[in-house]
């Protein structure tokens, strides 16, 4: 069990191995490929630019896999620990589904944006919920300003969402734990050096990530069969 002072801040970091553990394809799965496109060619502003309706087709495609998805233990043991912790816990995950909000969380921020959620490309427009699959026939949407609605995501080559306040709580958080990344993907993997020293860093996955010299802890597992146990007395 994970030992939690009434005075600890905890960083909770989720990645791709969380949901995965609940049918979701890790966003690189079969060598990065998705009908024989590379993922960065349907993940990035040039693509948006180049083919909006091919960018649609892959991001339709996540939607219907993801809304197929259920909560895994994981989802459940990180939103009981909210409950508990409130103001105390800080969630960001780089994951876009909405498995954690299904689990119960009501406070997670997401850096790399979120799956069932769209925006306007041109006017900026606040980001709003849509479930929609924009699939041929169908036509790409527009906003009111004559711009094309894209998915609320944080593509390739543009920066995370959040990034400010996440540094903000970095700084003053006193447990880190990340669960199922891969330690690769910047900047979420470089969060657990900049904790270092201060704050005990904890990991939680079925491999080792990249950057595990950095934890003072490596829990290998399936997230769903060892957070629960984990963090099941975490409530002080």
């Amino acid at each position: 069990m994970l030992p939690v002072s009434s005075t600890d801040r905890l960083f909770i970091l989720t990645g791709a191995g969380v949901s995965a553990e609940s049918g979701i394809p890790t966003f690189r799965g079969v060598k990065g490929l998705w009908r024989n496109y590379r993922i960065e060619e349907v993940a990035s502003p040039e693509a948006w630019h180049r083919d909006p309706q091919l960018v649609w087709e892959f991001y339709s495609m996540r939607r219907r896999v993801a809304s197929a998805a259920k909560p895994n233990p994981a989802h459940f043991a990180l939103a009981t620990l909210e409950n508990s912790l409130q103001d105390r816990l800080f969630v960001c995950t780089q994951n876009v589904d909405n498995l954690q909000e299904q689990a119960g969380s009501r406070n997670v921020v997401h850096m790399h944006g979120e799956l069932f959620k769209s925006r306007c490309d041109t006017c900026g427009c606040r980001p709003f919920d849509d479930t929609n699959l924009y699939e041929p026939p169908a036509e790409i949407p527009r906003c009111e300003c004559g711009g094309r609605i894209r998915p609320h995501i944080c593509w390739f080559g543009e920066v995370p969402f959040e990034l400010d306040r996440i540094f903000l709580v970095l700084e003053r958080c006193t447990i880190f734990l990340a669960v199922g990344t891969s330690g690769v993907v910047a900047p979420a993997a470089s969060f657990v050096a900049h904790v270092a020293g201060r704050a005990r860093t904890i990991y939680v996955g079925p491999e080792r990530p990249a950057n595990a010299s950095a934890f003072t802890e490596c829990h290998l597992g399936k997230a769903g069969e060892m957070l629960p146990h984990l963090l099941g007395s975490s409530c002080a």
